[in-house]
């Protein structure tokens, strides 16, 4: 179908339910039909103007628009879009370099492909191979893609859809200091879900080949373990000689206050995956590895669109922009600014149970009264915030935590407009 003229929500939404899979859903009754953006301001087809405060899921770090990164990518358009890995590119070999210049501990080596579940299954393969076993090591709560060993890792039910996920996968509690699954009070739990990882390990006929985590569960509600859990955690996977598999799909370039958040806590994986941020809204990942895991796997890898010569110059624009501006540092102080105004709207609303996260990337839980789930208020706040002009997310196994993840761009006069929307928002809900 061709057209040139602007349809209307409903007329999407007609086109939706006729072509697209029944599994691709909206956040909201109405949802805004979208076309154009400045910076960390969206407009809809009705020229409604949002303070976008989701960043397209951790994505448009730069914003919406911006004139490096258009500019960057329309040139490299005009010159050469797309050949494969089978030839040499520049941009894809200077990207790599990048890559492994600005990450972690002994990272070096990278496979390019075109999202975070592609990233995430390279990384598991990787790790077999450099092992030689099949099993793996995950947490409860944790999303790691929607392929299908990625969603066999996946310990997130709602995204959990595969009815036959591949079996050799050992699951252990999230640390979740707010709703411990183990019924455990911080302080005095000595870590108990780090020991149950060290049990479940232990009583396995072989150990896995590797742990795969993220550092704050995104989707599972922007939980962040305590410290104490990752000096725990490094001596595990030490002891049962697990290769460590970090996950900053989402925590990635400058989102929480660090380039990445695995700094936080002094972690240095044998094997890191990153998307969403590092193409600013052009579809790339990459899975990067130390030379000692690398080189243990001989076989072919190839990915059609992994090297893409686009991808591949926005990627370096946008590190090259975050260091430029002082993106990492912005979002740092910015976020605990953030955090603050929304710890203030927590002592004055019953319907907030939790505020946690790293620099810009924050959640606000909604509870009841017996501190289950408000999942219903949830709903309600988000069409509600998104009604005044605010766009952010939802997440957590009750799909009961409102998720902010904006662009790095934004400014604390933004900040301050978004609390004062939710403040309101709130005001009208009924509090149990």
């Amino acid at each position: 179908m061709t057209t040139t003229k602007r349809l209307t929500p409903d007329e999407l939404l007609r086109l939706k339910e006729q072509y697209l899979i029944p599994g691709v859903y909206h956040f909201y009754k109405k949802p805004p039909h979208l076309v154009r953006g400045e910076g960390a301001v969206l407009y809809d087809s009705e020229n409604r103007k949002y303070l976008d405060f989701y960043a397209g899921v951790s994505v448009n770090v730069l914003g919406h628009g911006d004139p490096e990164f258009a500019n960057a990518i329309s040139e490299q358009v005009r010159t050469l879009a797309h050949t494969t890995t089978i030839y040499l590119t520049q941009p894809m070999l200077e990207l790599a370099e990048t890559l492994a210049a600005i990450t972690p501990g002994d990272l070096r080596k990278t496979f390019f492909c075109a999202d975070g579940s592609g990233a995430n299954e390279t990384a598991i393969l990787l790790a077999q191979n450099a092992k030689q076993r099949r099993g793996m090591a995950a947490l409860k709560n944790a999303l790691h893609g929607n392929t299908k060993m990625t969603m066999s890792v996946t310990g997130l039910d709602f995204w959990r859809t595969d009815p036959w996920p591949i079996e050799d996968v050992l699951f252990a509690p999230a640390p979740h200091c707010y709703r411990c699954p183990l019924n455990k009070t911080f302080g005095t739990c000595d870590i108990a879900c780090a020991t149950a990882l060290d049990t479940r390990i232990r009583d396995c006929d072989e150990a896995p080949a590797a742990m795969i985590l993220e550092i704050i569960q995104g989707n599972g509600g922007i939980v962040v373990p305590p410290p104490e859990y990752f000096e725990r955690l490094k001596e595990i996977v030490a002891k049962h000689d697990l290769l460590l598999i970090v996950d900053e799909v989402q925590t990635g370039f400058g989102r929480t206050g660090r380039m990445f958040a695995s700094e936080h806590f002094g972690l240095e994986p044998d094997i890191m995956t990153v998307a969403k941020a590092l193409g600013g809204g052009l579809p790339v990942a990459a899975t990067i590895a130390t030379d000692a895991v690398a080189r243990k796997f001989k076989g072919p890898r190839a990915s059609t669109f992994g090297g893409n010569l686009v991808t591949m110059k926005g990627g370096q624009t946008v590190i090259k922009a975050i260091h430029n501006r002082d993106l990492v540092a912005h979002a740092a102080e910015l976020g605990d600014y953030f955090k603050e105004k929304l710890l203030t709207l927590k002592a004055k609303h019953a319907l907030i149970g939790d505020v946690r996260g790293l620099g810009l990337m924050l959640g606000v839980e909604l509870v009841h009264a017996n501190k289950e789930p408000a999942t219903e208020h949830m709903d309600t706040v988000l069409e509600t915030l998104k009604d005044r002009g605010v766009l952010a997310g939802k997440t957590g196994s009750g799909r009961n935590v409102l998720t902010f993840q904006p662009p790095l761009v934004i400014t604390e006069h933004d900040v301050d407009a978004v609390c004062s929307i939710l403040d309101e928002v709130l005001n009208g809900q009924i509090e149990d």
